[in-house]
C-alpha cells in the first residue's frame, strides 16, 4: 500500500468518525433538548400546584432549563472529541469573574428571590421600605417598583429593601386609627367622652370587634387629651382618619366643647425710673 492510499484511507476513517460524531452530537442535542423541555414542564406544573408566586415560578423554570441545556450541550461537544474538562474550567472561571463584576446585581437578584419566596409584600400592598413609601406596582427579580401617594414612580433595588425594615400597612385586614382630641380643663369629661363615642359609632366603616377605645390619655399643659382609637378595614384607614377628625371638630362646636390652644402670659417689669 502506497503512502497516498494510506492517507486516503486515513482521511476516510477520520471523516467517518467525524460524521458519526456529528450525527451522535445532533441526536444528543435533539433528544436532550426534548427531555429538558419535559423536565422544565414538570417543574412548572409542580410549582403551579404549590401556588408559588408567578415571578419565582418563571425564574426557577428558566434556571432549570438553562442548567440542563448546558449539560446537554457539553455532552454533545464531548462526542466531537473536544476535551470538555478544560471547557468546564474556562466556563467556571468566566462565571467567577462575571460574579465579582456583578456582585451588586447578584445581591439584588438574591434579595429578589427572597422577597418572592417569603413574600413580605406583594403587588397592591402599601409598604414603607428603604426610606420610601407607596403602593407596590411590581416585584421584579432585581427591583421593586412603587407608586407613591402623590403618584411618583420609585424603583428600589431589592438589596436595599432587604437590608432594612419593611412596614406593610395593608398586610392585615384591620388597622387601628389613632386620633387625639384635646379639650379644656373646664369641660365636662363625661360629656366629652359620650360625644366622642357617638361620633365613632355613627361611622359605619368602624368595626365592632375589636371595640373602639375612647379614653382620657393625659393631662397636658393646656388641655386634657382623649385618645380615639377605632378599628377599620385597611383600605378605609385614611378616609376614616380624615372624616373622623372633621366630625369630632364639628361635634365639639355643636356641644360647646372648647379645643384649647397653647397660651403664654408675658409680663414686662420696668426697673428703675427715668433719670431726671
Amino acid at each position: 500500500m502506497t503512502i497516498s492510499e494510506e492517507m486516503i484511507q486515513r482521511a476516510i476513517q477520520l471523516a467517518t468518525e467525524l460524521g458519526i460524531g456529528l450525527v451522535t452530537a445532533a441526536v444528543i442535542l435533539l433528544i436532550g433538548r426534548w427531555i429538558v423541555k419535559g423536565v422544565t414542564s414538570l417543574v412548572r406544573k409542580a410549582l403551579q400546584k404549590s401556588e408559588v408566586d408567578v415571578t419565582l415560578e418563571r425564574f426557577i423554570c428558566s434556571l432549570v432549563y438553562a442548567i440542563l441545556l448546558t449539560i446537554v450541550v457539553i455532552a454533545a461537544i464531548n462526542q466531537l472529541g473536544v476535551q470538555t474538562t478544560s471547557l468546564v474550567a474556562v466556563v467556571g472561571a468566566a462565571g467567577l469573574a462575571i460574579g465579582f463584576a456583578l456582585q451588586g446585581s447578584l445581591s439584588n437578584f438574591a434579595s429578589g428571590v427572597l422577597i418572592v419566596l417569603f413574600r413580605p409584600y406583594k403587588a397592591g400592598d402599601m409598604i414603607e421600605a428603604a426610606g420610601e413609601s407607596g403602593i407596590v406596582q411590581e416585584v421584579q427579580i432585581f427591583t421593586t417598583i412603587l407608586n407613591t401617594l402623590d403618584n411618583r414612580r420609585v424603583v428600589i433595588p431589592n438589596s436595599q429593601i432587604m437590608a432594612g425594615s419593611i412596614t406593610n400597612y395593608t398586610a392585615n385586614k384591620l388597622r387601628r386609627v389613632d386620633l387625639t382630641a384635646g379639650v379644656s380643663y373646664g369641660d365636662d369629661l363625661d360629656k366629652v367622652k359620650a360625644a366622642l363615642k357617638e361620633v365613632v359609632a355613627a361611622d359605619e366603616r368602624v368595626v365592632d370587634d375589636p371595640e373602639p377605645t375612647v379614653a382620657v390619655f393625659e393631662m397636658a399643659d393646656s388641655s386634657v387629651n382623649f385618645v380615639v382609637r377605632p378599628w377599620v378595614k385597611s383600605e378605609d384607614y385614611w378616609d376614616v382618619y380624615f372624616d373622623l377628625t372633621e366630625a369630632i371638630k364639628k361635634r365639639f362646636d355643636q356641644e360647646g366643647i372648647s379645643i384649647p390652644f397653647p397660651q403664654r402670659d408675658v409680663h414686662f417689669y420696668q426697673q428703675g425710673g427715668p433719670s431726671s
